[in-house]
């Protein structure tokens, strides 16, 4: 048996399929006895009237509970019974009666007891003092001395439509419209303020005056009636918005406390002072479904009780738990009573009619353990065993395993594996460019094994754009361990952009045999020959690569067996490919040197094919082992062609601000312009409009456009992330390259200048990297110990690229220099610079960059490192006519350098860009001119 459990007194299970809810249930001493003994009364949606009188005794097993003679009344009215109250609700007589509401009538009982003749004694009957037929269905009512009467209590009903009707008992007294009411709420009578308080539907306490509402009356027509259709607005005296439905309210009104009001919420309790002011809210971590207040405990504090649909009883004390106790229901009202023995019973209800009182307490424990008997302690037993058990306990930890083994754990297991070639019909849909050629569609073969029997495992497809799949998700019901489930999913190219790694990711959702949750991932690559076709190489193009071996260069044929198309009868020297809506990369082989050339119009074009490359040219000289064969770059960086991928991502972050904050502007205006207009509308001497309606339209079609602008600039935009992230793959491969780093080494350079391209609300790649940068530039590759100090900055989006270009280039400098991005690792001789057939500038060492107190100098606006290897000017020149296709390439000439910023050229790209987005905007003398768009 739990501690914290209700203790129960009485209880019974009333009628068969019926339904109970607030104000179903009412306590009190409805039979005006002597002992004034409470006695409850309970009413059905389906009309049946039930009176109780609990009375149990005390027996060896406990209480004996619900017995026939405590049923005192049960009689049926034919019409649901909505809510039942006691009070002093007749004119002739202060003796409590019954009021009971029902959907279109009010009728007041009297319960009295007549004396039989027979051995059961007094028998109770229900006899009519009066009843009201309403007009309008009524929803929930409320009573109290209204107009500060003595010794009578009026009723005030609320019907389905916010209407309240008022009857001075036997007579009907006036009826009134609540503002704005759209939906009844709980309504209750502040005899201290003769007031009433309710819950509008716009989810604030409102309180209303008696006399406000008993004096709004329409001059024209003095009577009253509950047909009402009109009438005067009455204006609430005081209101408090709680910002959620209310389901009960509560009038506190004892002595040592401020008179309140509590809101029960959906979520909340709330406490509002007469005056409309908030004294206090409490969160509940749990959906409520009653209360009632039951004192004060402590001069100033409230006490109340909170039923929940978790089956429980809190007791709070304000906004602090005092104790919680498990009921056996939910239930829908909590009332207190006193009975015969026993006083502050909670009495609760549930929806099924479950009635039940108790009270809270523990049941002391009965159980009394026996003496155990006093031996002699051997001290020196007990330390063999303390060290006998240490040692077992110390090689345990050895052989325990902190992190489960996953291998052996998992239940089910995920093998991916493509096609090796398309699909018949390609399953190419929403390709969001035009090729000559059709899309291609590779299908991939999921297959899961599973050691057990696994019920509703679902699939999970994703491909990062632009990549795209016919199929997201797969449900599978089943998977049996002795028949693998296999499901075949589609993978082609859909957006207009390059994709930086052509891998693809299947995630299972399924449920461990002990219940838990489970997450099995399998990863698939993807060939490069569902993004590029074989098309003839190009003799010239914009940006060139040269990579060098320690293997004479073989046939390119037999690198690229699949994608030589109209090159299969070649002498293998070249090769063309096309990414499909995109530039063309060749890739050319030396006969006479060990060097490898790649050329694309688009620097970023070129990092799929270089990636595939060496793979390809390192399984062919390996044979899939580790061997000798190994691949070198000793030309310039190509910092400036990186650079110049990161200035035009970065500038479609800055139209996106531009636009918005454009759009934000517009908006404001249009809002302006339409208070205006409604303003003169609703005049009723309205002013000439003076061209605001045009105003408007044009602010409309500005706005429309923006929207569109928006949505090309984050398109724009994405294609810009992919060719960044293309373009980081390479330029870090490059780098690995150029200084022989180790994986270790690569590793950190890959996390440090990420291919990750993200842009978030919060911060964005720029200021991600740099960040990045600057903690390598002060701690790994710092000078000294001194120099390593850390001061990070806030991620803030910068107002330009000229910090990250700068940081980037002085890590490359240091790296050239031999620095490791590892500790511990000897100094880097190895890198592989090739000496520059043009002179560099050089520039005095005083004007370098350098670092002082932990931040570095920023006062210089170049981009590139003075002194460095590559530190010169990008020319535009003419490729020598060895370039041919059959031409060697001995002589190659060095990539371009990265060029240093003039501020006239920083400017004039400026205004450029402002022209750019305004040039977004229609102008507004141009607006006649066009159809309108707006709708009048």
């Amino acid at each position: 048996m739990s501690l914290f459990k209700a203790r129960d007194w009485w209880s019974t299970t009333v009628g068969e399929d019926e339904e109970f809810d607030q104000g179903c249930l009412c306590v009190g001493n409805l039979d005006n006895a002597e002992d004034e003994l409470d006695k409850i009364i309970i009413g059905s949606y389906h009309g049946i009237l039930r009176v109780f009188n609990p009375r149990p005794t005390k027996t060896d097993d406990g209480w004996s509970g619900y017995r026939p003679e405590d049923v005192m009344l049960e009689y049926s009215l034919q019409h649901p019974i909505l809510q039942i109250e006691a009070g002093k609700f007749a004119s002739s007589t202060e003796n409590i009666h019954i009021a009971i509401l029902h959907p279109r009538k009010l009728a007041v009982y009297n319960v009295y007891a007549s004396v039989g003749s027979v051995e059961h004694g007094k028998h109770y009957q229900l006899k009519l003092a009066y009843e009201h037929n309403l007009q309008r269905t009524a929803f929930n009512f409320c009573f109290g001395p209204f107009g500060a009467v003595k010794g009578r209590d009026f009723i005030c009903v609320q019907s389905m439509d916010g209407t309240l009707s008022f009857f001075e008992q036997e007579s009907f007294s006036f009826s009134r419209f609540l503002p704005g009411a759209l939906l009844p709420g709980p309504i209750k009578y502040i005899p201290k303020l003769d007031s009433f308080v309710t819950v509008s539907s716009s989810w604030q306490v409102e309180c209303y005056k008696y006399q406000v509402l008993a004096t709004a009356v329409d001059a024209k027509t003095k009577e009253e009636s509950q047909n009402i259709k009109s009438g005067k607005r009455v204006t609430f005296d005081w209101s408090c918005n709680i910002g959620e439905a209310a389901l009960d309210i509560a009038v506190i009104s004892y002595p040592n406390v401020p008179p309140s009001v509590l809101v029960l919420g959906e979520r909340n309790i709330f406490c509002v002072a007469e005056n409309g002011k908030l004294r206090y809210m409490k969160k509940f971590d749990y959906d409520p479904s009653c209360f009632i207040p039951h004192g004060s405990m402590q001069e100033g504090t409230i006490s109340y009780l909170v039923g929940t649909h978790t089956k429980s009883l809190m007791v709070f004390q304000d906004v602090m738990l005092k104790w919680s106790a498990k009921l056996d229901h939910v239930p829908v009202q909590i009332c207190l009573g006193s009975f015969s023995g026993l006083k502050g019973v909670i009495v609760t209800l549930s929806d099924k009619g479950h009635l039940e009182c108790s009270y809270l307490g523990t049941d002391p424990a009965l159980f009394i353990p026996p003496t155990t008997e006093a031996r002699e302690l051997n001290y020196d037993e007990l330390d063999r065993e303390m060290a006998s058990l240490q040692q077992r306990i110390k090689k345990s930890a050895h052989k325990s395993v902190i992190t489960p083994n996953l291998k052996q754990e998992d239940d089910l297991t995920i093998f991916v594996s493509p096609n090796p070639g398309f699909d018949e019909v390609s399953t190419a849909s929403g390709v969001e460019f035009q090729d000559s050629d059709p899309i291609p569609s590779i299908s991939v073969r999921v297959q899961l094994k599973s050691r057990m029997t696994l019920e509703n495992v679902k699939l999970l497809i994703h491909a990062s754009w632009p990549l795209a799949s016919n199929q997201t998700s797969i449900e599978i019901p089943s998977v049996d361990p002795s028949k693998p489930s296999e499901s075949f999913v589609s993978f082609f190219i859909k957006g207009k952009a390059l994709h930086p790694d052509l891998v693809a990711s299947v995630t299972a959702n399924y449920t461990s045999a002990s219940g838990a949750p489970r997450v099995a991932t399998a990863t698939v690559k993807l060939p490069l020959k569902l993004v590029v076709k074989p098309v003839l190489p190009v003799k010239t193009a914009e940006y060139k690569i040269t990579l060098d071996t320690n293997k004479p260069p073989t046939n390119l044929n037999d690198i690229f067996p699949e994608l030589l198309g109209e090159n299969a009868s070649g002498p293998g020297a070249a090769l063309g490919f096309q990414y499909y809506g995109g530039p063309i990369v060749t890739v050319l082989a030396s006969k006479t040197s060990q060097r490898y050339r790649l050329q694309c119009d688009r620097f970023e074009g070129m990092w799929l094919i270089v990636k595939e490359l060496s793979s390809r040219l390192n399984n062919y000289f390996n044979k899939g082992k580790t061997g000798s064969f190994a691949i070198y770059y000793s030309g310039q960086v190509p910092l400036q062609e990186y650079f110049d991928l990161i200035d035009i991502h970065f500038e479609f972050r800055l139209n996106a601000d531009r636009c918005k904050e454009l759009l934000s502007q517009r908006s404001a205006q249009f809002r302006s312009i339409q208070r205006r207009l409604l303003t003169r509308f609703k005049d009723k001497t309205p002013a000439p409009l003076q061209n605001l309606d045009t105003l408007l339209e044009g602010t409309y079609r500005q706005i429309l456009h923006l929207a569109d602008a928006i949505e090309d600039n984050k398109t724009s935009q994405e294609i810009a992330a992919c060719g960044l992230s293309s373009g980081t793959h390479l330029f870090n491969y490059i780098i690995k390259l150029w200084t022989n780093m180790s994986d270790e080494e690569y590793k950190v350079l890959l996390n440090t200048i990420t291919p990750v391209v993200t842009d978030s609300l919060d911060n964005g790649w720029v200021e991600s990297v740099d960040a990045a940068v600057t903690h390598v530039l002060r701690t790994t590759l710092a000078k000294a110990a001194k120099d390593q100090t850390l001061n990070p900055q806030p991620l803030q989006m910068p107002e330009d690229t000229t910090k990250v270009k700068k940081h980037v280039a002085l890590m490359i400098d240091k790296l050239g220099k031999g620095a490791r991005l590892v500790e511990g690792l000897p100094t880097n001789a190895a890198v592989n610079i090739a000496p520059s057939p043009r002179k560099e500038k050089k520039v005095s060492a005083t004007s370098k960059t350098v670092m002082e107190n932990g931040h570095i100098d920023n006062s210089d606006n170049t981009e590139t490192l003075i002194g460095s290897q590559y530190g010169m000017s990008k020319h535009k020149r003419k490729e020598p006519e060895m370039l041919s296709m059959n031409g060697a390439l001995d002589d190659m000439p060095i990539l371009g350098l990265p060029a240093q910023n003039r501020p006239e050229v920083d400017e004039m790209n400026e205004r450029r860009k402002k022209k750019q987005i305004e040039s977004m905007v229609p102008d507004l003398d141009d607006m006649e001119s066009g159809e309108p768009v707006m709708d009048n």
